[in-house]
């Protein structure tokens, strides 16, 4: 689960992970009192689910009064396009408002849990204020990595490995290993998946602080963090993403034009790899699950064509649990309460396949069937070429 800047730095602040005072408002006289509480400059800055807010505009410095009523109303209701939310973009409905700092070095500092060695690694960079990913490829010597064996946590010499291929000045060195003591603990504590900060600064006068702040909670571990849970804002989630789960269907949006409905987490990965093989790009990832009803199915095939990237659907399923009958009945009866207009190509196997397809076959729709999955792949390839 992923929270604001501002809630990640009320969790910073729990830590003593020092951040700038700041004010959250939702509208634009609210930004202008909340920066009237501060000194100027100030910056204004959207709260959206994405990085690269800054190269979108979503983050302006108001050196003045007129600035801070400008970029409110500028970034209060734009619809911010950055790389990490596609060409659609977020919709701005909350704004911090942060006091300016004087900035001497940025760096880039990050916790993510590394499954190949099973430990929590630091990522940190002197190039900090950059898109990590566009450092790592153009100059990679520039990353430091330091792995903490999670049984141990962190030690003395974790800090001295981080600090000192950070080249941090000795002024200050203690303040930035509690920094990093901190984040460590907020880490572990809420079964973080990432915490970064980018940029983490040192000021003129040899402080730290957080600039930035992003947290991600694993979504599995929230029945402990209420708190967390408290953070959701529904208006970032996904619309169909939002829409499958109250049918607690495991829908995930993606970016191609292939709609795909599988029983089974691994079938479907293994559908959306050969969907990718024969050179289309998979819409979504749908598992049904093996106990799915024909209500479900039903719910998630409607969720499929909501779809507007959509042009071809590929429903491929292995009969155990859900039963092919009764994935038959679901398609059927979606297909008909939507006016199905896409082709539709059906790979089945397994319990009741037989009347899986009579039921099908007698449906009176149009539906393209499949000998097996490479065939149902290759044909629904054709179809959205």
């Amino acid at each position: 689960m992923k929270i604001h800047e501002y809630q990640a730095k009320e969790l910073f602040r729990k830590y003593k992970v020092p951040t700038l005072a700041s004010g959250v408002a939702t509208t634009v006289d609210g930004i202008i009192a909340e920066a009237a509480k501060l000194k100027l400059p100030v910056a204004v800055k959207a709260q959206i689910h994405a990085g690269g807010r800054g190269k979108g505009g979503g983050v302006k410095l108001a050196k003045t009064a007129e600035d801070v009523k400008k970029y409110a109303s500028e970034i209060l209701g734009m619809t911010l396009v950055t790389k990490q939310t596609g060409p659609e973009g977020r919709l701005v409905k909350t704004v911090l408002v942060e006091q300016g700092c004087d900035i001497a070095k940025e760096l880039y500092l990050s916790f993510i849990p590394d499954r190949a060695t099973a430990t929590v690694t630091i990522i940190a960079s002197e190039a900090g204020g950059m898109d990590i990913e566009e450092v790592a490829a153009k100059t990679p010597e520039k990353i430091i990595t330091v792995q903490i064996n999670p049984t141990t946590g962190i030690k003395g010499y974790h800090l001295n490995q981080v600090a000192f291929g950070l080249n941090m000045p000795k002024e200050v060195l203690k303040e930035f290993a509690g920094v990093l003591r901190g984040l460590y603990q907020l880490f572990i504590d809420y079964d973080c998946s990432m915490v970064e900060i980018n940029p983490l600064v040192i000021t003129g006068d040899n402080h730290i602080i957080a600039l930035d702040a992003k947290v991600d909670v694993d979504s599995n571990s929230l029945f402990r963090h209420p708190d967390i849970v408290a953070f959701h804002d529904a208006n970032e989630d996904d619309p169909l993403e939002a829409a499958a789960a109250k049918f607690n269907l495991n829908y995930i949006n993606l970016d191609g034009n292939v709609g795909n409905m599988v029983n089974g987490a691994g079938l479907a990965m293994a559908t959306m790899d050969i969907i990718k093989q024969v050179g289309a790009e998979p819409a979504n990832f749908l598992d049904v699950g093996g106990g799915a009803d024909a209500e479900m199915v039903e719910n998630g095939f409607k969720i499929i064509l909501s779809d507007k990237k959509v042009k071809g659907i590929l429903i491929n399923i292995f009969g155990g649990i859900l039963r092919c009958d009764v994935l038959a009945q679901g398609v059927v009866q979606a297909a008909k309460a939507v006016n199905l207009s896409l082709p539709v190509v059906v790979r089945m196997e397994g319990t009741n396949v037989e009347e899986g397809r009579r039921i099908l076959k007698e449906s009176g729709l149009t539906l393209i069937t499949a000998k097996n999955l490479a065939d149902a792949a290759e044909k629904v390839a054709e179809i959205v070429k």
